[in-house]
């Protein structure tokens, strides 16, 4: 697989204004030949699906409520969320999850939206792109309700240490990997090659946490090899092995499940 796939991207007009088509080929001709686009509420549908008529054979969509934007009215936009499943290009349910980073203002809320989502996951086969910070603890427990082999895909940004990796291998899921990874002193440094590369899939988060040396700067799917060549350093690997194994992964976790 001579391509790549960025997990995990906001590639829409609102972060991009005036250039949002130069960045997306800039992507394809950095051989980033897929990019999945997750969905924070019910006002990214259609900037999703406004880059998807842009570019239908490389740009794909999640549909779901980011936790840091559960609040009071979740069930009217949960409702909303759930009719653009079946939109073109959506090929799993994210971001979802768990985050107590700031506050636990909406503690329960955020717990209820979350198994309301993996409830969608799990009935109609949909791949997840889980979002967790602060919040494993919570998260692994409601996970751990549903049987294995009825959910997977990644765990997006991973914050985690070792048990949460191990966790997530046992249950089916991949670790996200970004830009932190080529910072200095990030912890990925040490947990990727215990984690292993069968179960990494690449990711940007693109406009945020942009890789080195494009810190602080937006992001882009089109730094995916820079990232990529980080891995491939920890491990003293072939870069191109790192992505057709990456690749390999994201596929059958979004593509061929």
């Amino acid at each position: 697989m001579n391509y790549y796939i960025d997990t995990h991207a906001h590639l829409y007009r609102e972060y991009y204004p005036e250039d949002l088509r130069e960045v997306i080929q800039r992507s394809i001709d950095a051989k980033v030949e897929k990019v999945l686009l997750a969905c924070v509420d019910g006002n990214t549908p259609p900037m999703i699906a406004e880059a998807v008529e842009m570019f239908p054979e490389n740009i794909y969509g999640l549909i779901g409520l980011h936790p840091s934007d559960v609040r009071e009215n979740y069930e009217e936009v949960l409702a909303e969320l759930e009719t653009h499943i079946e939109d073109r290009n959506i090929v799993g349910i994210g971001e979802i999850g768990l985050d107590y980073y700031h506050d636990r203002d909406f503690e329960q809320e955020q717990q209820i939206v979350f198994q309301r989502q993996l409830d969608w996951a799990r009935d109609r086969h949909l791949p997840l792109s889980l979002h967790i910070r602060n919040g494993y603890s919570e998260a692994i427990p409601i996970l751990n309700q549903y049987e294995i082999g009825s959910l997977s895909g990644v765990l997006h940004c991973f914050s985690g240490g070792i048990q949460e990796a191990e966790w997530a291998a046992k249950h089916g899921f991949a670790i996200g990997i970004g830009g932190i990874v080529t910072f200095k002193n990030s912890k990925l440094q040490e947990l990727i090659p215990k984690i292993g590369l069968e179960h990494i899939v690449l990711e940007t988060d693109a406009p945020y946490l942009a890789p080195t040396p494009h810190r602080g700067q937006p992001n882009e799917s089109s730094y995916i090899p820079l990232i990529a060549q980080k891995i491939a350093e920890i491990l003293a690997i072939p870069v191109k092995e790192v992505m057709e194994q990456t690749t390999a992964n994201a596929e059958s976790i979004f593509f061929n499940h």
